[in-house]
């Protein structure tokens, strides 16, 4: 009888040993970092992994994939400018550009960097934690509409906000023969979707969208915009008075190993980047290179023109090789240079 009880246990137990594994995080799982949040490089400003996705579904387009990667629309269109947004098709290999410079600023609070439409987040850590940043994409305020550059802080944080159209909206709503409405309650036609951070700068917040698409454009009336799941992820966390740092640096520099990197997105408002950003990124480019290495300036120059936000190494550059003369090759030099010399003496 005690026996059979025993087995019985051993038995059951052992059925329900593979079950109480699997509901076990593994030790990978729980030192897993939640996509978009890093541990702070101990050495250089690198963050991120840049990788490759295989389209499986027929109905994903760039901007789903954008999305499920932690990436905003023009982000993902510059890295991959030959494949169709809406349908890229099965099998295409996309490229993932999750790999950042960090911004040449302080590492406090919060720092925008409206060339790149990426925000980026240092929060305070307990004696013993790790350092670390998070980064979001962002929209930003269309062109008429500039986002705002300069240091403030948070002031408020309101969750189910209501909106007050201001006049902007008002005039041209007047201009269609509409008339805008005084407020616009909290729900699906809020624009400023369910949380917003209020700025020092009179009238800008940081704020949900109930229009995720624009998310990675200039598309807003100069605030910062995310998506609602990054926002809500760090709603809570923000405290009043966080610094917030709003920048404009389209290009950046990073150092792995001694190797120079470049991150260059295109500069807002312009076509191109000028002569001036050339020669300033040679100069940081030289302030930092201790091993005076001879760096190909043509090809950051050719860096800058493609402007696609991929961290592209610079290479040294290469030294050209002396010409070689055949001896009829070097016969005819000789005798043009002949020429040359009686004609100056007649002369």
């Amino acid at each position: 009888m005690q026996i059979g009880f025993i087995v019985s246990v051993m038995v059951s137990f052992l059925a329900w040993l593979p079950v109480a594994m699997a509901a076990q995080p593994s030790t990978a799982q729980e030192t897993e970092w939640p996509k978009g949040h890093y541990p702070l490089p101990e050495e250089g400003n690198i963050i991120g992994e840049a990788d490759t996705f295989i389209v499986k579904d027929y109905d994903d387009t760039l901007i789903d994939i954008a999305r499920r990667h932690n990436l905003g629309y023009l982000e993902m269109i510059r890295a991959n400018p030959e494949v169709s947004i809406w349908v890229p098709g099965v099998g295409t290999e996309v490229t993932i550009p999750g790999r950042f410079i960090l911004p040449n600023v302080e590492r406090t609070g919060i720092v925008i960097n409206i060339a790149e439409l990426r925000l980026y987040y240092y929060p305070d850590v307990k004696n013993g934690e790790t350092p670390r940043v998070e980064t979001y994409p962002i929209g930003i305020g269309r062109e008429g509409f500039d986002t705002p550059l300069g240091v403030t802080e948070t002031t408020m944080n309101i969750k189910n906000p209501a909106w007050y159209p201001p006049e902007s909206v008002k005039r041209e709503a007047e201009a269609r023969g509409e008339t805008a409405p005084s407020v616009v309650p909290p729900g699906p036609d809020n624009p400023l979707g369910d949380h917003a951070i209020i700025l020092g700068f009179d009238g800008y917040l940081i704020h949900g969208t109930n229009q995720p698409d624009g998310i990675g454009m200039r598309a807003s009336r100069g605030c910062i915009r995310m998506l609602p799941k990054d926002i809500e992820s760090i709603f809570d966390r923000i405290p009043p008075g966080t610094q917030v740092n709003i920048i404009n640096q389209p290009i950046k520099i990073g150092w792995e190993g001694g190797q120079p990197l470049i991150q260059a997105f295109p500069p807002l408002g312009e076509e191109e980047h000028s002569m001036t950003a050339l020669t300033e990124t040679m100069t940081r480019l030289n302030q930092y290179n201790v091993d005076n290495v001879n760096l190909d300036y043509e090809q950051l120059s050719d860096v800058l023109s493609l402007s696609n936000g991929l961290i592209t190494p610079l290479h040294p550059k290469q030294e050209q090789e002396p010409q070689r003369h055949s001896p009829e090759e070097k016969a005819i030099k000789g005798i043009y240079e002949d020429l040359v010399l009686t004609s100056s003496q007649r002369s």
